[in-house]
């Protein structure tokens, strides 16, 4: 992830970075956004172009990090909120009981 970043820091004028960030009360979001510089070693400053405002990022809230050509974004970007999984309810087991039919274990 760091190594994307650098990237786009670098060459800012051809990549910006797209990814997947949760803030901290875990609402995730896509944004895209151009890196400025590290600080510390868990965070960096960056440009982000759906705020169209720096922010500061949590490298370990971050995900899907990756390059995208700079030429294909136009500010502001609409900042997309992502849902959370919707949970898979339980199917309980099934067992066979007398005379062959199914029944719930």
């Amino acid at each position: 992830m760091k190594n994307v970043l650098r990237r786009a820091m670098f060459d800012s004028e051809t990549f910006v970075v797209e990814m997947v960030y949760s803030d901290s009360k875990g609402n995730r979001t896509r944004r895209i956004v151009s890196p400025i510089r590290f600080v510390g070693s868990d965070r960096f400053l960056a440009l982000c172009l759906c705020r169209e405002e720096p922010r500061q990022f949590y490298l370990s809230r971050c995900e899907d990090v990756r390059l995208i050509p700079a030429a294909e974004v136009i500010m502001p970007m609409p900042m997309q909120t992502i849902e959370p999984a919707t949970p898979v309810p339980a199917v309980p087991a099934t067992a066979v009981c007398d005379a062959g039919v199914a029944c719930i274990a």
